[in-house]
């Protein structure tokens, strides 16, 4: 099959399904609703074929491209990232109820597709390297992915904290889980996106003879910001029982640190600096 016409259906059916997530929230049918059970099951089923549209493009454009290495150019980054997170939240949203945050994850993975069918940027990692790094890239691609969906997950907590406090608790918020569950499902996902960041901390650093001279020092530096900021979120939930908008800054201050470390210099890197 042709990668531009893949890419398109992939493009499509994404945005078809996050369309429809988002009149399943419009619809304010409660998530334990019969209906609102059946449509999960058939919209997910259509997302796993964007999932699988996705990955095959990901093939061509990062393998079959490169040959002899790997092509981790800036738009392949994104691409890989925003489709691991759907790929996630795909498989949470079997066993839990996070479905809905498919309404962002989706179209975002929809446009990552868009803009690497666009423009390009050439990255490449010959294999020698990418035996050496291959660990501490697919470990940071998971740690950034989970981390997104905590981040976003994070925003809806804060917009259902607002609904109560407000007593407005209806809308589309009545289509999510209780805050308590919303809560819970959050810091589960935080604690594992941190065992993966930490993991790729652990893995980069014995990579880098010379920090400074490959370039590395930003993004190594805001990295490990980033994991300070989560490692003291979920010091001071276990210690202090931090929830609500005091767990929501935390998780954001991370993630947009660690959304710097990693695309932010890659971008300035490759794009405007062109290395």
């Amino acid at each position: 099959m042709n990668t531009n016409f893949t890419t398109l259906l992939a493009i499509v059916t994404y945005l078809s399904v996050g369309f429809a997530l988002a009149a399943r929230l419009f619809a304010r049918l409660p998530a334990e609703h019969l209906l609102a059970r059946t449509r999960k099951i058939w919209l997910l089923l259509i997302a796993g074929v964007a999932v699988i549209l996705h990955a095959q493009v990901l093939y061509t454009n990062i393998f079959a491209s490169a040959a002899g290495g790997l092509n981790f150019g800036f738009y392949n980054a994104i691409s890989l990232m925003t489709w691991l997170a759907a790929a996630l939240l795909l498989l949470a949203s079997l066993s839990k109820p996070v479905e809905s945050l498919g309404v962002v994850i989706l179209p975002s993975a929809a446009v990552a597709l868009a803009l690497e069918l666009t423009f390009s940027a050439t990255h490449i990692l010959l294999t020698a390297d990418a035996a050496e790094l291959r660990y501490h890239i697919v470990i940071s691609i998971l740690a950034y992915s989970t981390l997104s969906i905590a981040a976003l997950q994070s925003v809806v907590l804060w917009v259902q904290n607002n609904s109560l406090r407000a007593k407005h608790p209806g809308g589309f918020i009545r289509a999510f889980p209780p805050m308590e569950t919303m809560e819970s499902l959050l810091f589960q996902m935080i604690a594992v996106g941190f065992v993966f960041l930490t993991l790729s901390l652990l893995t980069g650093l014995p990579q880098i003879d010379n920090m400074f001279a490959q370039h590395q020092a930003h993004k190594t530096i805001l990295s490990i910001i980033a994991w300070c900021f989560f490692a003291v979120l979920l010091w001071g939930r276990w210690r202090f029982g931090w929830r609500g908008r005091t767990a929501v800054r935390w998780v954001l201050s991370g993630f947009v640190v660690l959304l710097l470390a990693y695309f932010g210099v890659k971008l300035v890197k490759e794009l405007l600096l062109g290395r």
